[in-house]
């Protein structure tokens, strides 16, 4: 019996979208105020969903501690309070957008978990916009 089990998380940081092979009037005309030079902010909301068997011996499909722990140590160190464009290394010259903030945080659980389970990751960058990855 396939089951998803989901575990919420939360973080903040500090991002500027910019393409280094644009002009000014060109990052600013695509990106509007997220081009701010001094950076912006968002309280990012995470939705860690993963799927797989029920375990006859546990009643678990995943212990929701060590998913935990996992998103802990692969999502929560690794971006609160950061700007993801100076602190970051996967953003050093991938820009921030939430889509790539979606796929970084994919990959970073993925290789934490055992291949019996599917992953996928939701970003809510404010309350009303965000991404999945994969995408169903």
């Amino acid at each position: 019996m396939r089951t998803a089990v989901f575990r919420r998380a939360h973080f903040n940081a500090a991002h500027r979208l910019h393409n280094a092979y644009w002009n000014d009037e060109k990052n600013k005309q695509i990106f509007g105020p997220c081009n701010n030079p001094n950076y912006h902010g968002h309280n990012y909301e995470i939705e860690v969903k993963v799927t797989g068997e029920v375990d006859p011996q546990t009643g678990f499909v995943i212990n929701l501690d060590e998913l935990k722990q996992h998103i802990k140590r692969e999502v929560e160190d690794h971006l609160d309070h950061k700007n993801l464009n100076l602190d970051v290394p996967e953003f050093k010259t991938l820009n921030p957008t939430a889509e790539n903030i979606v796929r970084v945080i994919w990959e970073r659980l993925r290789v934490k978990l055992e291949d019996k389970y599917d992953l996928s990751v939701r970003l809510f960058e404010t309350p009303r916009n965000y991404v999945e990855y994969p995408a169903d």
